[in-house]
């Protein structure tokens, strides 16, 4: 207090004053001193006060502090004693241990004064500002007193954290600073931070935050290291506990395959320490956030199916089978295991394969089902081996057989233990806790499978030596019977009723024994205690079931007969009420939430998560049925005929229709393939009219140069003898389109008579197209035939000229010798221009050889004169460097005379003198 007092300006004599007046002498120094020292000093002062006289320096010293914080921002130690004295006013000191009434009254005035603090957003602004100060004594107390406030305030300080630029990023640099105390706070204040905010957590997470939290984890030791381990898991909980966003982010960047090496346990797994089982726990709770049941599905398989492929569960499963693991963590394991596999086929197949490190070795299963009917273990831990075996069997029809299979009396091995006599074991034990756990088991390897239910109609049970086996259905109607405990009784009922559910065969089982109806009439009439209602509720619903799914196979316990048993006996609204109960209960709704089983204690055990979501599907539709009257259901039954008849009337119009696009889909291929087929023959029919036409330009040539009284008879009848063959040719021609445009007029009639069936408009129009395109085709038919039918008169008008010049020949035999004499002398010219074409060809090709030579040979000069200049060039380049050296070699010569020093003598310079002519005239060689 000397010092204070020192500060304050005077000593203390007589009376001292009171902590506020110190405090505000205090203040009205900050406030008014001029020079920085006594600031300084003042708020030095202040800090050590704030503990003491925390309400008065909370009142009267804040704002000058923040004045502080804004106006001595270079002065890094004033700073520090500011940031120290707001943190103590805020937060209480986590040393003392103030009492209960205490405690309360000091968290209340921290949360006052960190209301006052952030009612000014600049105030947090500034303090993330400071946060970038490097120096310790400013960084650390931010961190702190940044921390307080979202412990105190955590929303409004998130709210305006988030809107501050570059407010969340200046957080994430405090996870770089090489200084673990700031590190480590840093840590813990983002954990506060990112508290139920996606929008910062996704923030944090895109800062780099997974990379950087894993590699302090593997600094630090992962499950070996301390408390700052535990930290980074928090944080990483945080940032993906219901953030799918993260989570996909997570994944995404393969740092799934980073968490293998945390669950390496060796062989030696005695002594583990609180600090170990405390990450190893948090380790586990993170897988677990990836592959939750709440997560979305597609998320949750592609998670499964990382962990699966990188060892991730290959490493649990291996940690689950080891000996001397903690109670608790070996709890945590199995329903770490459990969400891994649950619905995933992969996954679950493996863990089929998993044995346990026993002799004779024995399934994973088998081991943890043993530990399920075992009374001494942890109830927490037959808890966790239930919902592994739940997981293992959801969605697992596979599963679900081979549990059965070990049930049936072909399958069953005397000389080992099976999971099917592990849970009849344990569902008629003396324990109620084993039979509720049995039951519920058994009911999931019944679990929307139709075919194990009336697989486990088969079983048979040896009760005593001399009896006669029952089947397992009425070994459990019998238990029930014999009045036994409430959860056995709940765990027995829900397992009957999963079984006859839409199985109308066990439905008929469970009614063929006489006394099964009688006794479940008898539990729902009568008055019983709280806890007996849920089995009241149960037996309704089981009896209710009984009529919904019954096939009336059986003539005293048909739909009808049980409805009337119940009015007589029950009463229909005092069933209804009674089945209503259920879902009424507090603990349904509390097993209804998620698929784990979560109990506070044994006696709390009583529903399953998979049974109330049957529950709610069934509570309806028994309902109805049980009010309903026959008429009615008459009437729904003829409605049910109604719609049936008329879904097949649909389903045949469906196959109609499908047939029928079938059909125009062949058509269509069709006309395709005669349109290009009447393409063919259009440019057939094309080239011969050019051959024709060749023909008629012959023919009009001879006539020009022989005359039209020239009897040419021997080349009439050649060309007459090549157009009849060419005439031939178009007739056959013209024979097959015929018969062609005969088969399209038959297709077209087909599909006419098909237009009578019931078919869709798009295949009356296909229809009608394929008509268009076959007229269409018949008019090019049609013009092709008048083209061959003037051909056949032009050749009709060349005989008659024949059969006229044939029979002047006998009159002019003089032309006719002057005629062979022409025709001679024409055949020899005609010779003498085909050689001539012919050497004009052979000439032709030599002349296009010899230009593509010159071509290549102009190609080669040019490349050539190219060479040459690029050589004239570094030849010159070459002159002038030998120049320059020949330059700087007679230099050094006279420098070497003038020296006094010996050189080579004249003859050598000539010689080389001789060198550089002689290159001089090799050049002028080149040029030439």
């Amino acid at each position: 207090m000397n010092y204070i007092w020192e500060v304050v300006g005077r000593q203390p004599t007589g009376q001292q004053p009171s902590g506020a007046d110190t405090v505000q002498k205090l203040c009205d120094r900050v406030a008014s001193s001029t020079l920085l020292e006594d600031r300084r000093d003042a708020v030095r002062a202040l800090k050590s006060l704030s503990k003491k006289y925390r309400m008065e320096v909370g009142t009267m010293a804040m704002d000058h502090l923040v004045r502080i914080l804004q106006s001595d921002r270079t002065d890094t130690e004033i700073l520090g004693y500011a940031l120290d004295t707001l943190y103590n006013i805020v937060c209480i000191d986590e040393e003392e241990e103030p009492e209960e009434s205490q405690q309360k009254q000091e968290d209340d005035l921290g949360a006052q004064f960190s209301e006052k603090f952030i009612g000014e957003p600049d105030n947090i602004t500034l303090l993330l500002t400071l946060l970038e100060e490097f120096d310790f004594h400013v960084r650390w107390p931010g961190v702190k007193l940044l921390t307080a406030l979202l412990k105190s305030q955590c929303a409004p300080v998130q709210s305006i954290v988030l809107v501050s630029p570059m407010g969340v990023s200046r957080l994430m640099d405090l996870l770089a600073d090489s200084r673990e105390v700031i590190r480590n706070d840093g840590l813990l204040l983002l954990q506060q931070l990112t508290k139920g905010n996606t929008a910062i957590q996704k923030i944090v997470a895109f800062e780099n935050a997974f990379e950087r939290l894993l590699e302090i984890i593997k600094e630090e030791g992962s499950s070996d290291g301390g408390i700052v381990v535990e930290d980074c898991l928090l944080l990483l909980l945080n940032l993906l506990k219901n953030n799918s966003s993260n989570q996909n982010f997570f994944k995404e960047g393969s740092y799934i395959q980073k968490m293998k090496p945390w669950f390496e346990v060796g062989d030696d797994n005695s002594g583990w320490s609180a600090q170990k089982a405390t990450n190893l726990h948090l380790m586990l709770q993170l897988v677990r956030v990836m592959v939750s049941p709440v997560n979305a599905p597609g998320a949750t398989a592609s998670c499964q199916k990382a962990m699966f492929q990188c060892g991730l569960l290959q490493q649990l499963c291996t940690i689950l089978m080891a000996t001397g693991v903690p109670a608790d963590i070996l709890t945590e394991t199995i329903n770490t295991v459990s969400e891994v596999i649950r619905g995933s086929e992969v996954n679950q197949d493996y863990f089929a394969s998993v044995n346990a490190p026993s002799n004779p070795p024995r399934p994973a299963i088998v081991v943890l089902l043993m530990s399920m009917v075992n009374e001494r273990q942890p109830f927490v831990l037959r808890c966790a081996v239930l919902y592994c075996f739940q997981c293992f069997l959801y969605k697992n029809h596979k599963g679900q057989g081979e549990i059965v299979a070990t049930l049936l009396p072909s399958t069953i091995d005397a000389s080992s233990i099976s999971a099917g006599q592990l849970l009849c074991g344990g569902l008629f034990s003396a324990d109620s806790l084993s039979n509720w756990c049995a039951a519920v088991a058994l009911a999931h390897a019944l679990q929307d499978n139709l075919t194990q239910k009336e697989q486990l109609l088969r079983v048979q049970l040896a009760t005593s030596l001399g009896k006669p086996p029952v089947s397992l259905l009425q070994q459990c109607t019998n238990i029930l019977s014999q009045g036994s405990r409430v959860q056995t009784k709940v765990g027995l009922l829900m397992l009957l009723c999963t079984w006859i559910t839409n199985c109308p065969i066990a439905v008929m089982h469970f009614l063929h024994n006489q006394d099964n109806v009688p006794f479940l009439t008898a539990q729902i009439s009568e008055n019983q205690g709280e806890d007996e209602r849920l089995v009241q509720g149960l037996c309704a619903l089981l009896l209710g079931i009984c009529i919904y799914y019954n096939d009336n196979s059986l003539e005293n316990y048909t739909k009808e007969k049980l409805k009337q048993l119940i009015e007589k006996r029950i009463g229909k609204e005092n069933f209804v009420e009674k089945l209503g109960f259920i879902t009424k209960h507090e603990l349904y709704s509390r097993a209804a939430q998620k698929p784990q089983p979560i109990f506070s204690a044994p006696e709390h055990m009583l529903f399953d998560h998979e049974f109330t979501k049957l529950i709610k599907e069934l509570e309806g539709m028994i309902t109805k049925a049980v009010l309903k009257s026959s008429e009615e259901e008459k009437k729904e039954e003829e409605v049910k005929k109604t719609l049936e008849q008329h879904d097949s009337i649909i389903t045949q119009y469906n196959a109609l229709i499908r047939e029928q696009d079938g059909q125009i889909q062949e058509l269509k291929e069709q006309v395709s393939s005669l349109s290009s087929q009447s393409e063919m023959l259009q440019n057939t029919v094309t080239q011969q009219l050019s051959q024709i036409q060749q023909h008629k330009d012959q023919y009009n040539i001879l006539k020009l140069k022989l005359g039209k009284d020239a009897p040419v008879n021997g080349l009439q009848t050649e060309e007459q003898s090549q157009l009849r063959e060419q005439l031939e040719d178009l007739q056959r021609q013209h024979q097959r389109l015929q018969t062609q445009l005969t088969e399209r007029d038959a297709l077209i009639t087909g599909l006419k008579e098909a237009e009578v069936t019931p078919s869709t408009d798009r295949s009356s129009s296909d229809v009608t197209e394929l008509q268009r395109e076959l007229e269409d085709l018949r008019a090019q038919l049609q013009s092709q035939s008048a083209e061959i039918t003037e051909l056949q008169r032009e050749n009709q008008e060349l005989l008659r000229a024949s059969h006229a010049t044939g029979s002047e020949v006998g009159v002019c035999e003089e032309l006719e010798s002057r005629l062979s004499a022409q025709t001679a002398e024409a055949q020899k010219l005609k010779e003498e221009v085909q050689a001539l074409l012919q050497r004009k060809e052979v000439m032709e090709k030599e002349l296009s050889s010899a230009s593509s030579s010159a071509a290549i040979m102009e190609t080669e000069k040019s490349q050539l004169q190219h060479e040459l200049q690029e050589s004239k060039k570094e030849q010159d380049d070459l002159l002038m460097l030998l120049a320059d050296q020949d330059q700087k070699i007679l230099s050094l010569r006279h420098r070497l005379k003038a020296l006094g020093e010996t050189i080579e003598d004249e003859d050598d310079l000539d010689a080389r003198d001789q060198f550089y002519d002689d290159d001089d005239d090799d050049e002028e060689e080149g040029d030439e």
